[in-house]
């Protein structure tokens, strides 16, 4: 080891973590920007791209605590930090910092809970159980409500947001993009070896939405105006004593499409939140049809379920996505669609730039206090 320079360790500490299956998803984060060691770095930093390490901080680090680091600086990457939160690095420099480090690094935790391979280093790291399955975003508003006592939550290293700030819309698409690419490169990697991808779920969480009420005032709502019951299924209370009857719409949906964001800014609990969801809804009021789509600037991924279809969702569905958030893609999937559905629901954090216009009844669910146009909306708590 002492016979290494720094930037070998740098080269060393690479190859180890991309042949852990553990860290193998940042395989191809690592092959990204530059990867440099400077004399003016007071720790390590990233500026989304780019990763920096101090050449006299290095010198402090043993092995595995330099893996540590290494870990921490590429998974800020991965997860687009700069770009994806620069807004609350406007709002509050230190509290950005602090809420996107308190997620990595119970992540890389989380990964190497036995310090096979990681080690904190000497100067701390950001760490509390509370955040567990928390993104940057609630981790800061929670910070904003609770802030650190003075002279405390200093992160590790330094976010250089001012090169995300500076970024062209132009730039900022074509570097998540490349980001995107390696990104799947990595759970490539990470699936041959067995090991963890970025998207990993998961146990469902409980549902927190009353599905069953809320769908009955929304369908109801939908269909007011027609007749008050279809043929389309079967009114289940009669089938038990060997009656066809139609059922009222408020029991009986038509085909459904659900849009999930699988954006950047979703943490890997958010999308078990949503999937439970989901769930709930297929448990509770089936639709004929389902058309689940991940989305985050694109359709990432399509499935389609029908009746007998639902009790295995929880286990075949394969969430992808991670990049920017453009929902006007499901958009234009709905407008292309050859049978209209009933309705849309889209599940998000509430991020949104740019709001879709389905033009057909639409229900927003979302983990935040946003609020969607033209839609009804609920918050998921």
């Amino acid at each position: 080891m002492t016979n290494l320079t720094p930037e070998q360790r740098i080269q060393r500490s690479h190859v180890q973590l991309m042949r852990s299956p553990k860290f193998a998803q940042l395989s191809g984060i690592m092959m990204l920007g530059d990867s440099k060691v400077v004399d003016d770095m007071p720790t390590a930093a990233t500026d989304g791209w780019n990763k920096m390490y101090g050449r006299a901080f290095l010198s402090t680090l043993n092995e595995p605590q330099l893996n540590f680091v290494v870990a921490h600086e590429n998974f800020h990457v991965l997860f687009k930090h700069l770009t994806t939160w620069k807004k609350l690095s406007e709002e509050n420099h230190q509290l950005a910092n602090m809420a996107c480090d308190y997620v990595i690094n119970l992540m890389i935790r989380d990964l190497d809970p036995n310090g096979e391979l990681t080690e904190i280093p000497p100067c701390g790291a950001l760490l509390d159980e509370q955040y567990r399955g928390w993104d940057a975003g609630q981790v800061f508003e929670h910070l904003k409500k609770n802030p650190p006592p003075k002279g405390k939550g200093k992160s590790m290293d330094d976010h250089q947001w001012g090169g995300a700030k500076q970024m062209t819309d132009k730039e900022r698409a074509e570097m998540e993009k490349q980001i995107d690419q390696a990104i799947r490169q990595g759970s490539i990697v990470a699936g041959k070896m067995n090991g963890k991808t970025a998207r990993d779920i998961g146990a469902l969480p409980e549902p927190k939405v009353n599905w069953r009420e809320q769908l009955r005032d929304f369908v109801t709502s939908v269909t007011s105006g027609r007749d008050a019951s279809t043929w389309r299924k079967p009114n289940r209370r009669w089938l038990a004593q060997g009656m066809y009857m139609p059922s009222p719409y408020a029991e009986s949906i038509g085909p459904v499409v659900v849009g999930v964001d699988t954006s950047a800014s979703i943490s890997q609990a958010d999308i078990a939140a949503f999937l439970a969801e989901i769930k709930s809804i297929t448990d509770t009021m089936p639709p004929e049809r389902l058309h689940l789509l991940y989305w985050d600037t694109k359709i990432a991924r399509e499935e389609t379920y029908v009746a007998g279809d639902y009790a295995a969702l929880e286990t075949s569905t394969r969430p992808a996505g991670g990049g920017g958030t453009d929902p006007r893609c499901v958009q234009d999937y709905v407008h292309r669609m050859n049978t209209q559905p009933d309705f849309v629901l889209m599940l998000s954090d509430g991020y949104i730039g740019n709001w879709p216009n389905f033009n057909l009844p639409t229900m927003w669910a979302m983990t935040t206090n946003e609020t969607a146009p033209n839609a009804v909306n609920i918050k998921l708590n």
